[in-house]
């Protein structure tokens, strides 16, 4: 069965489909030694990319949002809530909003992360 997609014709619809980067936002935060870059903003959601290399520790604090991480490149683990889920390319983790998190236990480790915006 196929399925073909199209635009709604309603006046404040979703804009188009469109592509994004996700390769040349890793190379960039990992020439910059990590950080975030967020490679796409909508009204209910957020994608961005991570880089954590270390020895520089995950700072990040509990966000408002549910989130998912999807690993990119690199092996490490997240502490959530008191709880470590190791993690390598390919895997992925969901992290409910206002979880405490950390990333742990990696050298260099890039990560696709989706926020849910509660609009």
């Amino acid at each position: 069965m196929s399925r073909e997609w199209h635009a709604p014709d309603v006046e404040g619809s979703l804009p188009i489909a469109h592509a994004f980067d996700i390769e040349g936002a890793k190379a960039r935060l990992a020439a910059a030694n990590g950080g975030y870059e967020i490679v796409h903003r909508s009204a209910g959601l957020e994608i961005g990319v991570y880089v954590l290399v270390a020895p520089e520790p995950d700072r990040q604090q509990p966000h408002s949002d549910d989130e998912v991480y999807v690993v990119l490149e690199g092996n490490g683990a997240l502490e959530v809530g008191g709880e470590r889920v190791e993690l390598r390319e390919g895997h992925a983790t969901f992290v409910p909003a206002g979880a405490e998190h950390r990333f742990v236990g990696y050298e260099h480790l890039s990560v696709l992360v989706i926020f849910e915006r509660r609009v």
